[in-house]
């Protein structure tokens, strides 16, 4: 780790940054299948879904350069490669054969879902360790992972 004038323990910035790295695999491993649907989604609602994707794609890009500055702020180095989110990701992965628009809405809201879930997880680890800005962090990444999932969810929620 690195000398850093942050008042926070070497144990609880340790900690942090392991949950931040995984969450940072995590994120990777998702902005990737969101593209992975973005470029191969078929059917009548394509550009809609083409464009809520890319959307989608782009807020990710967001949250990994946000967790893996946080790292770095804390000390630690942000391990970001596709290598190490390949094998740190807790996402099942994408099914490269999908290419109707309900299929990649149904699969990405479940990875989302999953996704969302262990970032509510790190809110409260991070806070019992006592670092409220990173579980801060982890807060803001949760409300957006929400609205994504709910603009995912929505196109599945038709009554017809």
């Amino acid at each position: 780790m690195y000398k850093t004038k942050i008042d926070l323990s070497e144990k609880t910035r340790r900690n942090a940054i392991v949950m931040l790295n995984d969450r940072l695999s995590d994120a990777i491993d998702l902005q990737s299948q969101v593209k992975q649907a973005h470029w191969n989604v078929k059917g009548p609602h394509f550009i809609a879904l083409h464009e809520l994707f890319d959307k989608i794609s782009d807020a990710m890009l967001e949250q990994i350069d946000e967790i893996a500055e946080r790292v770095t702020s804390l000390g630690g180095t942000a391990e970001g490669t596709v290598a190490v989110a390949a094998r740190r990701s807790k996402l099942k992965n994408y099914p490269l054969s999908i290419t109707s628009g309900r299929d990649h809405l149904l699969y990405l809201s479940t990875q989302l879902s999953v996704y969302g879930k262990s970032v509510r997880g790190a809110i409260e680890a991070t806070a019992e360790l006592g670092d409220a800005d990173t579980a801060d962090l982890f807060t803001q990444l949760s409300r957006e992972i929400d609205k994504y999932l709910w603009f995912l969810e929505a196109h599945l929620q038709d009554k017809a």
